[in-house]
């Protein structure tokens, strides 16, 4: 394996920063903006292309009399096609920043699920799902984390526990509000209202808040004032891996494959998302009957999103501070129980409890499924990297409701499909621990590097 390293970081060419960074106070480092814009587009993005996808479940089902699997296929679809998109795009944004991208994507998402209170005909769904997971691949996973990985680096849990909390906020405010319309106007008056938010709420951010890379303002990651200050401050941490020279090393997609830490991650990282994908999905339909009504259940599902708001926030205060492989065990550890114990413990106020807990992991999952990829790789390739590791946790959260759809119209229930998700989590707990920091290589020619990368690109 041969890596090179670009300059360090540093304060290029001054430019105009965006609209908002007229407006909002500068003694307020612009990063943290950044994060908070961020979170605005994921509570969107996340709150309809993920979370959305639960509340338009059973009535899709209810309404065309389609079966379990039919529309789980449909949900598995959005996730892989996502993933694909992801994969495709990542070298490009690398080289030329999210922007355009995000633009099309929230265009896309907005307008399209519009229409899915309209569909007649099981292909439309599949046509449509397959429209917005295009939209949602070029507007949020990749391009946010390319994104927020440029802007921080020794404080990038913090500030990724911010904008990771969209997906959250999404679930917590935008799925009771998406299953209340469901119940009072069906999906002609869901979908619509949904689709509307994405596009009030997006699309501002894309265009006058956010820009991809501090140096386009002048400015250097985590708010240093010079490279001095970042060199001392990672001399402080010990943790030579978050140095701007080390976080500046440009990877090619086949030198990163030759490392064991990638396949750790993309393995880990699938079975937890294939896991975690099909109980989350599937959850308003199996507590529906236990809790009484869709509404309580979507209140349960906000629960989780809520619980991984306060986790999340509260890990990322001192995940920086942590080996975030050990980390990351403890969260599979502690969501695979939780499902396990939601199954054989049916009261009421437990089932919330445990959902709270549940939600405590879920978020974190995807944010230390970033912190650890930008961490070993970078934030120079991490568009090329975390495509690749976007698309096999994407293919992972695919399969994951299929398969869980699959084996309840097989057995008609729910439990063994949790149990065997549970036991799919203990897995990935076990094969993150390979998921090291890779020591520095011997540096090559740039110009070779350069084209490798394109090659592999």
């Amino acid at each position: 394996m041969t890596t090179t390293s670009q300059p360090p970081v540093a304060p290029e060419r001054p430019r105009r920063g965006p609209p908002a960074a007229r407006i909002l106070p500068s003694r307020v480092f612009y990063g943290w903006y950044i994060a908070i814009g961020c979170a605005a587009m994921m509570m969107v993005a996340g709150g309809v292309g993920y979370y959305g996808l639960a509340v338009f479940l059973d009535p899709l089902q209810e309404e065309h009399g389609w079966s379990n699997s039919a529309v789980s296929g449909a949900t598995s679809m959005f996730f892989l096609v996502g993933g694909v998109v992801g994969a495709v795009l990542g070298p490009y944004i690398d080289r030329n920043g999210p922007r355009v991208y995000q633009i099309v994507g929230v265009l896309l998402m907005g307008v399209v699920v519009m229409f899915i209170g309209g569909i007649t005909e099981l292909w439309q769904l599949y046509a449509i799902y397959a429209t917005v997971a295009v939209g949602n691949g070029l507007a949020s996973a990749v391009s946010i984390n390319a994104m927020m990985a440029r802007w921080w680096i020794r404080r990038r849990a913090r500030a990724m526990s911010i904008s990771a909390t969209g997906v959250s906020l999404g679930g917590v405010i935008l799925t009771p509000l998406g299953a209340w319309m469901v119940e009072r106007g069906g999906l002609s008056l869901a979908a619509p209202a949904l689709g509307a938010a994405v596009l009030v709420v997006a699309l501002p951010v894309v265009l006058f808040v956010l820009t991809f890379d501090p140096r386009d303002m002048g400015l250097l990651p985590d708010g240093d004032e010079t490279e001095e200050d970042a060199r001392a401050a990672v001399a402080a941490t010990g943790r030579q891996h978050l140095s701007l020279e080390s976080q500046s090393r440009m990877w090619t997609r086949g030198q990163a494959m030759r490392t064991v830490s990638f396949w750790a991650i993309i393995i880990g990282f699938v079975l937890v998302l294939m896991a975690q994908t099909g109980f989350v999905i599937h959850q308003i339909a199996f507590l529906e009957e236990r809790l009484g009504s869709r509404s309580a259940a979507a209140f349960a599902l906000s629960t989780t999103a809520l619980g991984s708001i306060i986790a999340r926030l509260a890990v990322g205060s001192f995940a920086d501070n942590m080996d975030k492989r050990w980390l990351t065990v403890g969260l599979f550890v502690v969501q695979a129980t939780s499902v396990l114990l939601v199954i054989w413990i049916e009261n009421s106020v437990a089932t919330y409890v445990l959902i709270l807990i549940f939600g405590f992991t879920i978020g974190n999952v995807y944010m230390m499924q970033s912190l650890i990829t930008a961490e070993i790789f970078g934030m120079v390739s991490l568009g090329s990297i975390f495509g690749l590791v976007t698309l096999a946790g994407q293919a992972g959260s695919g399969l994951g409701p299929f398969a869980v759809g699959v084996l309840e119209d097989a057995t008609g229930s729910y439990n063994a499909s949790f149990v065997v998700t549970a036991l799919i989590t203990y897995a990935a707990a076990a094969v993150i621990i390979l998921a090291r920091p890779v020591p520095p290589a011997p540096s090559v020619d740039a110009s070779a590097a350069r084209e490798g990368e394109d090659a592999a690109g």
